[in-house]
């Protein structure tokens, strides 16, 4: 079993944020695999399901970001999940905006959402998928920032990310983090879709034999 949380604040004010992307990212992948993320579970809501043959709890955190390790504890504990089992997706402003970034371990790079998951879960070894929200312009304080929305200009862009990001996780659990990141991290969305298209020969080759 996996938990796989997406990283937020709860609260319409707080909707289509770059701090959100995590929550955005996880829907993309619970509407692809038809998971309801609405159970109030943990201090924060859960969807049950299965992904490709794995089966997943999803997980929102609505402790708000600083806290996110609260609700996190809480799940971990009550599944007996591992933390190498546990994938989470957050919102990045070293990466360019859709930039996609797989680690399988890590520090918080600042982030606090990761800070208190790994002090809660007393690891850091745990996967997760950034997804970049851009560089905050010198003079812009960081909170103001990350609590910002993205511009139109940059709307196709997240949502093409937020899609790559959910087919990241999927590749986490199926082919094994290591793969993942040689199919993501860096890679030219033509590569990617090149990558894909390899993917769906072989599995249509296994199918045959």
């Amino acid at each position: 079993m996996y938990v796989i949380a997406g990283l937020g604040n709860p609260g319409r004010e707080y909707e289509g944020t770059r701090h959100n992307v995590g929550f955005m990212t996880l829907d993309a992948l619970a509407d692809k695999y038809n998971i309801d993320v609405r159970e109030k579970a943990f201090k924060g809501l859960i969807g049950k399901g299965v992904i490709e043959g794995n089966k997943v709890i999803l997980v929102k955190p609505q402790t708000y970001m600083n806290l996110s390790g609260e609700c996190i504890r809480q799940v971990m504990d009550y599944y007996k999940v591992d933390p190498a089992e546990f994938i989470v997706i957050y919102d990045d402003i070293s990466l360019v905006p859709g930039g996609i970034r797989i680690r399988k371990k890590g520090s918080a790079g600042g982030h606090n959402g990761i800070k208190n998951i790994i002090a809660h879960l007393g690891t850091q070894e745990f996967p997760r998928v950034r997804i970049g929200v851009g560089e905050k312009p010198a003079r812009m304080d960081l909170a103001d920032y990350v609590l910002g929305r993205f511009p139109k200009e940059e709307a196709e862009t997240m949502t093409t990310a937020f899609k790559d990001g959910a087919a990241a996780v999927v590749d986490m659990m199926t082919e094994g983090v290591e793969a993942a990141m040689n199919h993501f991290n860096g890679a030219a969305r033509g590569e990617k879709e090149k990558l894909e298209k390899q993917k769906a020969e072989r599995k249509e080759e296994v199918k045959t034999q």
